[in-house]
C-alpha cells in the first residue's frame, strides 16, 4: 500500500547535500545547507537538484509537475485494445509475486521504492495491493500516486532505507543508468532486492526523453553489483515484431494511428513467443528482467563473457 508523506518523512534527504529535510510551512528545507528549499507540486515536495538534471526548474514548477510526454487514459474500448497490443506478461506477474515473498521473508513490513511510480505499472498492482507492503512512488512527475517528485540520478533517500526497489520500463529513459542504479544500490538494505525490466530491441518511445537500449549481457552488466536471482526475457522475439511493424507502418504512412492498425493486425505475434527457445529469445528479445539481492562483490570484467547465454555462443 502507498504510505504518507509523513510516515516516510525521516527516510527523505536531500538530492544536493544528502542531508536531512525539515518541514518549514511550504517547503522542505536541506538541513545541511538552509539556504536550499524544495518546493511542493501539490501533496508532493520536488526533490530535485536541477543543476544536475535534464529539467529546468522554471518550466517543472511553471507547468506544476506535469508529465513532459502525453500519457493518455486507457478505459473503455481503448482498455481492451491496449490488452490486446500489450497484454499482461506472465513472467512479470510470476516475478512480482517472487519479489514480494522475498521480502516478506526478511521482513513483515518492507518499505519498496517504485522508481518510475507515477503510474502503477504492467503487473505491479500486487504491491500496491499487499496491505503490509509499504511503497514509496517517486517520478519526475507529479500523480496522484507518487509521494515524490525526484529525479532518480540522486534518489532522495538516506542510504540503506528500503528493503525493495522496482524500476520497471524506467532506465532507457535516463541519461546515465549507470548513476540511477548505483542510487538503487545505496538506498537499499544490505540483502535488499532489487527487480527491473529495461528494453532491448524496442523503438523510440517517450520521444525526447529515450535515450538507451541494453541487451541481456549489458542489462547484468549495469547491475553488476548484484547477486543474480533471476534474469531473462520479458518480451520475446514476436513482441520485438510487433514494435517494428508498427514503426514501419507509421513511417510508410506518416500516421501514428496506421501503426498501430497495423500492430493490432499482428497481435498474435506475440503468442510464438513462448515457443522461441530461450538462447535464441535472448538475441531478439523485446526486453528484460533481472530480479538482484544487493551484494558487495559484483561481477568482473573477465566474467562478462560467461554471462551470455544467447544462441551465438
Amino acid at each position: 500500500m502507498l504510505v504518507s508523506l509523513e510516515e516516510i518523512a525521516p527516510l527523505l534527504r536531500s538530492p544536493v547535500t544528502g542531508g536531512p529535510l525539515t518541514r518549514c510551512e511550504t517547503s522542505l528545507v536541506d538541513e545541511a545547507d538552509t539556504s536550499t528549499r524544495f518546493s511542493f507540486v501539490g501533496h508532493a515536495p520536488v526533490l530535485v537538484d536541477f543543476s544536475r538534471s535534464i529539467f529546468s526548474q522554471e518550466a517543472l514548477l511553471a507547468n506544476q509537475a506535469e508529465s513532459q510526454v502525453r500519457r493518455p487514459r486507457f478505459d473503455g474500448l481503448r482498455s481492451q485494445v491496449k490488452r490486446l497490443l500489450s497484454p499482461p506478461k506472465k513472467i512479470t506477474s510470476e516475478n512480482v509475486q517472487e519479489f514480494i515473498r522475498l521480502l516478506l521473508r526478511d521482513n513483515d513490513r518492507p518499505v519498496v521504492l517504485v522508481v518510475g511510480g507515477g503510474t502503477i505499472g504492467q503487473g505491479m498492482a500486487p504491491l500496491y495491493e499487499h496491505p503490509t507492503i509499504r511503497v514509496v512512488a517517486l517520478d519526475v512527475y507529479a500523480s496522484p500516486l507518487a509521494q515524490l517528485v525526484a529525479d532518480a540520478h540522486q534518489i532522495p533517500l538516506a542510504d540503506a532505507s528500503v528493503d525493495g526497489v522496482v524500476v520497471q520500463a524506467v532506465l532507457e529513459h535516463v541519461l546515465e543508468p549507470q548513476v540511477v542504479v548505483d542510487e538503487i544500490w545505496r538506498v537499499l538494505r544490505p540483502g535488499g532486492i532489487a527487480y527491473a525490466e529495461t528494453p532491448f530491441l524496442q523503438h523510440v518511445h517517450e520521444g525526447a526523453y529515450d535515450f538507451l537500449r541494453f541487451t541481456a549481457s549489458g542489462h547484468r552488466w549495469l547491475f553488476r553489483r548484484f547477486e543474480a536471482i533471476r534474469t531473462g526475457v520479458c518480451g520475446g522475439a514476436g513482441t520485438q515484431m510487433l514494435w517494428s511493424i508498427d514503426y514501419f507502418v507509421r513511417g510508410l504512412f506518416r500516421s501514428v494511428a496506421a501503426g498501430k492498425v497495423a500492430k493490432l493486425s499482428f497481435f498474435w505475434l506475440a503468442a510464438f513467443d513462448p515457443l522461441i527457445p530461450a538462447a535464441y529469445a535472448s538475441d531478439a528479445a523485446s526486453g528484460f528482467y533481472l530480479m538482484g539481492r544487493k551484494s558487495e562483490t559484483g561481477l568482473t570484467p573477465q566474467q562478462m563473457p560467461a554471462v551470455y547465454h544467447g544462441a551465438q555462443g
